[in-house]
């Protein structure tokens, strides 16, 4: 008896071998469909030149490994590419795409695609969702089509396409959105008879009188060109497109499940009960981990103080910066789940999770003053900036309505995170020396930040809550530069009044000499743990730079310094010489503050020195019972001084 489990366990295994070779032997041909689409994807890549780098490895799985490909519930066949913003350049390469005979959804927007409308596309007759907007592709439209009789949603618009719009399109019944905006069609607008159509035909050269069937739009679908409008009422609001992609279910999806229905039977007829359990089992899995998947994407949601409006002009795109490797653009935003990471100075912060599962951080600005031009300058000059000690701006959006920034997703959190966060025995406290690499960090990246832009640049933001840390564990900086765009420097939310210079408090407009300034304060924060406005046990409001100034003129004790420091031997004359480094840097008047890269200089020789006369602190913490908090060494009172 104390053996049948395990009998058991062995017999099923058994069974579930034997049931996949079975399944193997009789439906060969799933493997084969699917690798001679993974062979066309490989051909389609390899001769378009794209600027981002895609995870196509020929030696992995195309379903559910490649980023951009979704396959058939079976797996046999490759059904949606979704490659917006790859960077692709060059016209679609002839006997590629073509291949992918199953192929429903097809996204290729905001890259640089050139040519006539691909000739590859008229054997895709399953295509039921097309979106080529914001390419540079020209000439006419196809005359026929009636090819894609399961056409959707098409999205033509932000191209260089010329001549007339085919009658043909009327003959597409399950259309329901036809975006051709921004184009250079001409001649008159065809009657397309279908009743549940969303249309924008803006900014093209149409001439003529808007047929009847489609007076029911606004004005807005076909302003830009030279047509005879009827008379509108006053009101009403325009017709926009969906941005939404749905997932590839279409009327194709039942052709499939009739045949695979057809092969159960057969199945059914030569294997009995365990053929058809096989197939029973493999669909069952499959939808259950699909619909586990979907959910999840589907719980994560906006809250509502996001809200990044659906309704807003969707025609501007989001500019990468060289060197960045996301898949998405801004559709793909609006259709993420995300959760607010933080209000600050200059506008919310969220964790968006895309369809992809690439996680990043968007900015979402609030009151820039700058115009188009001028935000576009700034944003490439803070692109521009590649440094270990700064987080790179991946990308930007700019509309009337909204600014975005893109950036990475540091999943440790900020360094406000890990000096504040709730302590207790779960808490990872941060050792020295790893306060020394944060500090030394952001300091090597603020002193870039002011070398940018002919030595112009003001980073304008410098507080914790800004600060991460890169893969060496360095501190590095996020956030920079958009105090020259704003309107003005807002009134400081909370926390962050602390960091800000007195000057700055009475112009509101920040200064590298502020910069220098907030860092002092920000090195205070290290030394001491507090927070640079805090409460005490009562209702009064403490600032940093005011108490650390009144212990030093008082008397000097070590409760100046974190409790969680006072475990590691031998840094006091380290933490003192970095305190008098941070009080230089918060001197009242800006002309007495040291410049970024000498404030370098000197944490790198406190750095330099502590390395060369002991041996790592932290790693001696770690390796022994911390010790109790040493009593005020008399060395602070004899090596620190304060002028008044």
């Amino acid at each position: 008896m104390p053996f049948q489990p395990r009998r058991s366990v062995e017999m099923e295994s058994l069974f579930i071998f034997l049931i996949i070779l079975v399944g193997l032997f009789f439906f060969p041909g799933t493997a084969i469909l699917v690798d001679n689409d993974k062979q066309a994807l490989l051909d389609f890549v390899s001769f378009l030149p794209h600027l981002h780098s895609l995870n196509w490895n020929p030696y992995s799985a195309v379903c559910n490994n490649w980023t951009g490909v979704t396959c058939s519930e079976d797996g046999s066949r490759v059904i949606a590419v979704r490659l917006p913003g790859v960077g692709f350049h060059g016209p679609i390469p002839q006997n590629t795409l073509s291949r992918l005979s199953a192929l429903q959804i097809l996204s290729l927007r905001s890259n640089g695609i050139t040519g006539p409308f691909p000739y590859d596309f008229y054997n895709l007759n399953n295509l039921s969702f097309l979106y080529l907007q914001f390419n540079n592709l020209s000439g006419p439209l196809p005359l026929n089509f009636s090819v894609w009789k399961n056409l959707t949603i098409v999205n033509l618009s932000n191209n260089e396409f010329s001549g007339s719009i085919p009658h043909s399109i009327s003959n597409l019944t399950q259309l329901s959105a036809l975006n051709l905006a921004n184009n250079s069609l001409s001649g008159e607008i065809p009657d397309l008879h279908l009743p549940n159509l969303q249309l924008n035909l803006s900014n093209n050269h149409l001439t003529g009188i808007v047929p009847k069937s489609l007076q029911r739009f606004p004005k807005s679908v076909f302003i830009g060109n030279n047509v005879s409008l009827p008379d509108y009422p006053s009101s009403g609001p325009p017709v926009s497109l969906p941005s939404h992609q749905p997932n590839p279910k279409s009327k194709n999806g039942g052709k499939l499940s009739e045949r695979a229905l057809l092969g159960i039977i057969v199945a059914g007829s030569v294997l009995g009960l365990v053929g058809f359990g096989f197939l029973l089992l493999v669909c069952c899995l499959r939808r259950i981990g699909e619909d586990g998947f979907s959910g999840k994407l589907e719980k994560g949601e906006m809250s509502p103080e996001k809200a990044i409006s659906r309704s807003q002009d969707v025609n501007n795109r989001m500019i990468f910066f060289e060197g960045c490797n996301y898949v998405f653009d801004l559709e793909d935003l609006l259709r993420a789940s995300a959760e607010v990471l933080g209000k600050g100075t200059f506008g919310m912060s969220y964790k968006a999770i895309l369809e992809d599962a690439t996680t990043v951080v968007v900015k979402r600005l609030k009151e820039v003053s700058a115009g188009k031009r001028e935000f576009e300058q700034q944003m490439e000059v803070v692109g521009s900036i590649k440094h270990e000690n700064v987080i790179e701006l991946r990308a930007y959006y700019y509309s009337k309505d909204e600014k975005l920034m893109v950036y990475d997703y540091y999943s440790q959190g900020s360094v406000a995170s890990m000096l504040h966060g709730k302590r207790g025995e779960d808490r990872t406290p941060l050792g020295w020396e790893t306060r020394m690499k944060i500090a030394i960090g952001a300091a090597r990246g603020i002193a870039r930040v002011h070398a940018e832009n002919g030595g112009r640049l003001v980073h304008g933001n410098i507080k914790s809550s800004n600060i991460f840390l890169n893969s060496r564990h360095y501190g590095c900086v996020s956030d920079l530069g958009l105090s020259t765009i704003m309107s003005s420097l807002a009134p400081p939310i909370a926390r962050a009044a602390g960091y800000r210079a007195p000057e700055v408090m009475d112009t509101r407009k920040a200064s590298q000499a502020s910069d220098v300034y907030s860092f002092g304060v920000f090195l205070l924060e290290l030394l001491t743990g507090k927070s640079p406005v805090h409460a005490t046990g009562g209702d009064e409001v403490i600032h940093l730079v005011r108490w650390v100034h009144s212990v030093v003129r008082e008397e000097w004790t070590a409760e100046v310094f974190d409790v969680e420091l006072m475990r590691y031997p031998n840094i006091e004359e380290e933490m003192v010489e970095m305190l008098q480094i941070s009080l230089s840097c918060v001197v009242r008047m800006p002309d007495q503050r040291p410049k970024m890269l000498d404030v370098v200089k000197m944490i790198e020789s406190v750095q330099h020195t502590g390395s060369e006369n002991q041996p790592s602190s932290e790693a001696k913490s770690e390796s022994s019972t911390p010790p109790p908090p040493p009593p005020p060494p008399p060395m602070f009172e004899e090596k620190l001084s304060v002028s008044h």
